[in-house]
């Protein structure tokens, strides 16, 4: 089954890290995209820019609405995402637990629906 991992971090702290921090915490994810790639697992992935670079799309009425950044408030901001091919759920979590963001963040899992 095909999964959706999003990677949801604190931009503000993130922005914040040292460079030594910042140069592990690559690696970190550069590994963790090799393993995923290597075991076959990896559809698909992508880091975001910061929320400041976002714009929200509405339509209303028939009218199209535009604002600048995200769509809601969180503490969290989504900060990119992996696609991996997995065998079950438990499959999906252990993969989801690996991902650096997930000591510092939070990884949500949601199952990709597949139209055939």
């Amino acid at each position: 089954m095909r999964y959706l991992l999003l990677i949801y971090s604190n931009e503000e702290e993130d922005a914040n890290m040292t460079a030594a921090e910042r140069e592990a915490d690559t690696a970190a994810y550069y590994a963790y995209t090799s393993e995923v790639q290597e075991k076959g697992l990896m559809l698909g992935g992508e880091a975001l820019h910061p929320t400041n670079t976002a714009t929200t799309v509405r339509v209303r009425e028939g009218n199209t609405l535009t604002t600048d950044g995200p769509f809601a408030e969180t503490k969290e901001q989504l900060g990119g995402y992996y696609v991996l091919e997995c065998e079950n759920l438990d499959q999906a979590i252990e993969y989801a637990a690996k991902i650096p963001g997930a000591t510092h963040g939070s990884i949500e899992i949601r199952p990709v629906w597949i139209f055939e």
